[in-house]
Formats: structure tokens, C-alpha cells, sequence
């Protein structure tokens, strides 16, 4: 018998990381199985964070900072940091509410939820709770554009403030950790957005289930090119870690990109996102807005993703931990707590919003 959420944050808890072992004891083996495990040896997984640990902050001091701020505008948004909720599939995994959970703890701390295609709970409940937070849609393009343009339409019509489109995860990863634990979705949890959308037919026999079957319908460029011409809202791309790949998304017209290696989920031995940022920045030179996902878990983290040139940062698993844990209660104490880290560097390193932190204000 697993625990259930915590009514009460206890006083230990005082950091992101205190909250995974307090998930643990409340979450299956199914459900943990699924959220920690990284593709193949997990080298991309560990590194995004112990890349942070490898930066160091140059600690400048004696700064004014008296009426800072940790406030951003996002294509035509304000919002009140920088620190936003990534897309994290099949939520009632970890909290019988799922996603309805998250965007009430979102909504309290007024956090951007980005919310997955393969939710568990449908796209219209979550943005038409008494108590929705910002929200951008993630879109996996399916192989049908009908199934995808209903998707779009969806979010435009529920208010959704962009989308973001996963474009590095055709292909479910080699994660050995799920196959030696013999992972499957429980049968009651489906993805809800795409009840109507056609199976993937099998190989043909000889055929290749990669080649032939599983990435015959892939998305490419010429996808997001569609997509663009045909949403209204600004498009993002996640998942970019090539500078080359930034470049072309936008010379395409794309409206941000957000440096990712999916949680270390998808191919290993890929660089840290923190690794891959400045020269994703730098191929970008100002054209749109460069976020990052990936390893973020303390306030210093986020003050150096910013240094390098991100407007934002997402974070994962930190907010799933807390989420089975302690419910919205959890998920708003989380964000609190690394929104209040954040503030503190700034403060200590002279730095009142979130335009005057520099590359200069770190080791590099």
C-alpha cells in the first residue's frame, strides 16, 4: 500500500530534491519506473544536471538591485518567472487528478503549464478549470494532418498561448531500465487528446518496424512548414540541440526554440542541454526566443541557463516528484521554492531582473 499525498509540506522539505524520495514512497514501481528511466545507459540523463554542477557563478557583489524582479515577456505575455512546467505525459501515473493536479498547483503560482498531447485528461478540461494557469499545448504530429489540424484548432479555440512542437522523439527511446522491468501502461490510462486517432499499421513481413513502419510517417521539415501555415499561434520547436537545426527552424519562421534532449529520454550520449544552449543561441543571434529543458533543479541552475542566453527554463521530473508527493499543494511548493532560489542569486549577484544576467557572471 503506497502513502497517499501529503496534506502538509513538512519543514525537511526545503528543496526539489527533497521530494523524490517522499514520491517514491507514493508512487508504483510501474509509475517510477517510467519517470526516471533515460535511454540506453543513461549518460544524457545524468549529465544534464551534473553539467550544471560544472558551471560555476563568478559571484559579483555590491550591486543595486533594489525593486528587481524575476518578471518576462513571452510573444506579447507577461509572466512572473521564468520557470514554466514541461510537457510530462500520462500524469494519473503519479496523482489520481493528473494534469488536473498540476495546473491547479500552476495556476497558484501563476507558473506557464505546457501541456502534453498525451495527457491523461483532455486539453478542454484543463483550460476551462475555474482555475487555469497560462498554457501552451505540446503537439506530437501525427501522421494524419486531419488528426493533427483538430489538435491545432483545439488549442486555439481553448485559449492555448502557443504551441510547441516535439520534433526529437519520432522514435520512443531505448530506455533498458523500462524493458528490465517489464513496463507497460496500465490499461485505464489512455492518451484522452488522441481518442480518435488511427493506429500505426504493422511492418509488412521483411519489412523494417524502424524503417519501414515506425518512421514511415515521421514528421519532417516540410510538416512544420504546414503547421505554420496553417496555426494561428506562435509555433515553438522542443527538442533542438544542433545549431544547424536551430538555423534552419528559423530561417523556416518558427517563433521559438527550446533547447531539449527530452530528459535524456530518447538517444543517448547526446551533450547536456545546458552543454548544447550557447551555440544554440548564437546560430539563433536574436531571431526568436531559446529556452532550455533539461537538468534544472535549483535556483543557480536557472540563473546560468539564463546567462547563456535563455529567455526561460521547463522543468520535468522535479515537479512530477513533487506532484505525487503532495498533490497542486506540491507542485506550487516547488516552484515556489526555485522561484525564491532564483531571486536570492540574483540578489547576491547584483543582477534586479532577469535582462541584466550575463555571460559575464559566470565562469566560462
Amino acid at each position: 500500500m503506497h502513502k497517499a499525498p501529503m496534506a502538509v509540506i513538512p519543514p525537511h522539505i526545503v528543496s526539489l530534491a527533497d521530494y523524490e524520495p517522499c514520491a517514491r514512497e507514493r508512487m508504483t514501481d510501474v509509475a517510477w519506473t517510467y519517470l526516471q528511466s533515460g535511454a540506453a545507459d543513461e549518460i544524457t540523463l545524468r549529465r544534464n544536471i551534473e553539467a550544471f554542477q560544472d558551471l560555476h557563478l563568478r559571484g559579483r557583489v555590491l550591486g543595486e538591485v533594489t525593486g528587481g524582479h524575476t518578471r518576462l515577456n513571452l510573444f506579447g505575455h507577461i509572466y512572473d518567472h521564468p520557470i514554466f512546467l514541461a510537457p510530462l505525459a500520462y500524469q494519473k501515473l503519479f496523482h489520481t487528478e493528473g494534469e488536473r493536479a498540476t495546473a491547479l498547483g500552476a495556476a497558484v503560482t501563476q507558473t506557464l503549464m505546457i501541456l502534453s498531447t498525451l495527457s491523461t485528461v483532455s486539453l478542454e478540461e484543463v483550460a476551462q478549470a475555474e482555475t487555469a494557469p497560462p498554457l501552451w499545448f505540446q503537439l506530437y504530429l501525427q501522421a494524419d494532418h486531419g488528426v493533427s489540424l483538430d489538435l491545432i484548432h483545439r488549442a486555439e479555440r481553448e485559449g492555448y498561448r502557443a504551441l510547441v512542437i516535439t520534433v526529437d522523439a519520432a522514435l520512443a527511446g531505448i530506455r533498458n531500465r523500462e524493458q528490465r522491468a517489464g513496463f507497460h501502461l496500465p490499461p485505464h490510462l489512455t492518451a484522452v487528446n488522441l481518442a480518435n486517432a488511427p493506429a500505426k499499421p504493422p511492418p509488412a513481413p521483411g519489412q523494417s518496424l524502424v524503417f519501414d513502419s515506425l518512421m514511415k510517417t515521421a514528421p519532417g521539415w516540410s510538416d512544420i512548414e504546414w503547421v505554420l501555415s496553417e496555426a494561428r499561434l506562435p509555433v515553438i520547436l522542443k527538442g533542438i540541440v544542433a545549431p544547424e537545426d536551430a538555423d534552419h527552424a528559423c530561417r523556416m519562421g518558427v517563433h521559438g526554440i527550446i533547447v531539449s534532449n527530452h530528459g535524456g529520454r530518447v538517444l543517448d550520449t547526446l551533450p547536456a542541454a545546458i552543454d548544447a544552449l550557447p551555440a544554440v543561441v548564437a546560430a539563433v543571434a536574436g531571431r526568436v526566443p531559446v529556452l532550455l529543458d533539461g537538468g534544472v533543479r535549483r535556483g543557480t541552475d536557472v540563473f546560468k541557463a539564463l546567462a547563456l542566453g535563455a529567455s526561460a527554463v521547463l522543468i520535468g521530473r522535479p515537479y512530477i516528484h513533487a506532484l505525487a508527493a503532495a498533490g497542486p499543494l506540491g507542485v506550487a511548493h516547488a516552484v515556489r521554492t526555485l522561484r525564491e532560489e532564483l531571486e536570492i542569486v540574483m540578489a547576491l549577484s547584483g543582477t534586479p531582473t532577469l535582462d541584466r544576467i550575463r555571460p559575464e557572471h559566470l565562469f566560462i
